[in-house]
């Protein structure tokens, strides 16, 4: 018997949609915006990290454009795998699409946490955090929630019985 729709459960499953879909437009500008000036301000803080505060060689800028932009295009194959695993975990309503989700940002958070923290890069500590307190509990939460209503749970149970 199918489980009536849970309000809450299609918050979070929006707001994973709406995660993801955020991460693609920053994979996007990261990718397209480093040469238009609207990312100075993060290239300065990063130049300040490695060069100091005077004499940052302009290759190095150019350098830093163009990991950005790397980096961006990593960020938008990344969001469309995100969504693609919301997409199937809402549908399929399993916990299996969910606990993926969960394990690449175990993986990802504490090894960016160290490498930024080594270099006292506070503001990827500060990014690297808002996205565990706004990933994780919902993901945790549909894990739960989709591993306690789904048929083959409960098909599992009834063999049991």
């Amino acid at each position: 018997m199918p489980t009536p729709p849970n309000p809450l459960r299609k918050a979070l499953v929006v707001w994973l949609y709406a995660a993801a879909l955020v991460h693609l437009l920053v994979g996007v500008t990261l990718t397209w915006a480093g040469q238009s000036g609207l990312l100075d301000g993060y290239l300065q803080a990063l130049e300040q990290v490695f060069w100091g505060v005077e004499g940052v060689p302009a290759a190095a800028r150019a350098q830093q454009v163009w990991w950005l932009a790397l980096f961006g295009a990593t960020l938008q194959s990344y969001s469309l795998y995100m969504l693609a695993l919301v997409h199937i975990g809402h549908r399929l309503r399993r916990a299996m699409p969910w606990g993926w989700l969960i394990a690449g940002l175990v993986l990802w958070a504490p090894q960016d946490m160290l490498i930024s923290a080594r270099m006292r890069v506070w503001s990827h500590l500060a990014f690297d955090a808002f996205a565990l307190f706004t990933l994780l509990p919902p993901l945790f939460w549909l894990y739960c929630h989709d591993r306690r209503n789904s048929p083959d749970n409960a098909l599992s149970q009834s063999n049991h019985a």
